[in-house]
């Protein structure tokens, strides 16, 4: 099984979701060194972006991986849509990506993410003026609908497609569960029988076990992994092994597990500079201890500490090596 967008062909159909605050550019990097069909970058405020925020353009950075990089855009006016749209594709992002699914209540507010299911001629619109800016392939990110009452993801998706959309990516579940309840595969068959471009099945899906049970019930072309990747950026390519479309990758372990995580520790600090990369990196760390199963006195003690160099310090006692070893 392949995902072609238009006429860029995916290394596998495992892809990294968009996750605000965590999909920043050393995590991306991170997946991507594992392997993975695409990643996709935090949620980018468009309208903030082309009117040059720091703290939003910071979110679109591409690195050394823009070849396998989306950039998700978020907005309400088909006019920054478009100029964020020629403004991404300018700085090499490979894809970019349509957000209509963002539960949040600032977003849903704002009419822009899953807000746009209540409205898909306006919908339609942003769709139009992002795929007329763009000269890379546009996807969209939805949800099956605003509530149980208005299960629209069928109707709209077609009317992408017409719309020149050439990948969709369904949640399945409504804007009014959020993240509640346990995802309907099986109701993304729907938007399957809809289109012709690929389909791609996203939530709940955390390991190979879940990936085939989404892939079977929804009849999709490929996975979309969020939450499982975190603490775990080899996950992606763990479950690409498992659906045979590449080799297993190495996980790290012991004391490579703990260089990798000192690795991407240092990323974070370098991306963001010290003060913040500290703050921004505790979640990961948090993270990679929870996999290792850190007691509680020393997960605590990593997380509370405001010296790089001491978190570096006490990573392999937190990650357990130093305790194997004694």
């Amino acid at each position: 099984m392949s995902v072609t967008l238009r006429d860029r062909t995916l290394p596998m159909p495992v892809l990294l979701a968009p996750l605000a605050g965590i999909t920043d550019l050393p995590f991306r990097d991170l997946v991507s060194r594992f392997g993975a069909g695409l990643v996709v970058s935090e949620m980018i405020a468009s309208q903030e972006m082309v009117q040059g925020k720091w703290a939003v353009r910071e979110k679109a950075e591409l690195g050394l991986g823009a070849a396998g990089t989306s950039v998700q855009l978020a907005g309400r006016d088909p006019y920054w849509m478009g100029e964020a749209a020629r403004m991404v594709a300018a700085n090499g992002a490979a894809v970019i990506d349509i957000n209509m699914g963002c539960p949040a209540k600032k977003v849903v507010g704002g009419y822009s993410g899953s807000a746009l299911m209540r409205d898909p001629d306006h919908a339609l619109r942003l769709i139009e003026a992002v795929v007329a800016a763009s000269p890379v392939p546009v996807t969209l990110k939805t949800r099956l609908g605003w509530d149980d009452r208005l299960l629209n993801a069928p109707q709209i998706a077609r009317r992408a497609e017409e719309a020149g959309i050439a990948m969709i990516v369904i949640h399945g579940r409504t804007r009014c569960q959020f993240y509640r309840g346990h995802a309907d595969w099986a109701a993304i068959r729907a938007v399957k029988e809809a289109v012709s471009v690929p389909v791609i099945t996203n939530g709940d899906i955390t390991d190979s076990g879940s990936a085939r049970e989404a892939l079977r019930l929804s009849g999709a072309d490929g996975v979309m992994i969020g939450r499982g990747a975190q603490g775990r950026p080899w996950q992606l390519a763990r479950i690409g092994a498992a659906l045979g479309y590449c080799a297993p990758p190495e996980t790290p372990e012991g004391n490579t597990l703990v260089d990798m995580i000192s690795e991407h520790y240092e990323a974070m600090l370098r991306f963001y500079g010290a003060g913040l990369g500290v703050r921004v990196a505790r979640k990961h760390l948090g993270w990679y201890m929870d996999d290792a199963g850190t007691p509680a006195e020393l997960r605590r003690a990593v997380l509370t500490e405001g010296d790089p160099a001491r978190v570096l310090g006490q990573l392999a006692s937190a990650i357990g090596t130093e305790r194997q070893a004694a």
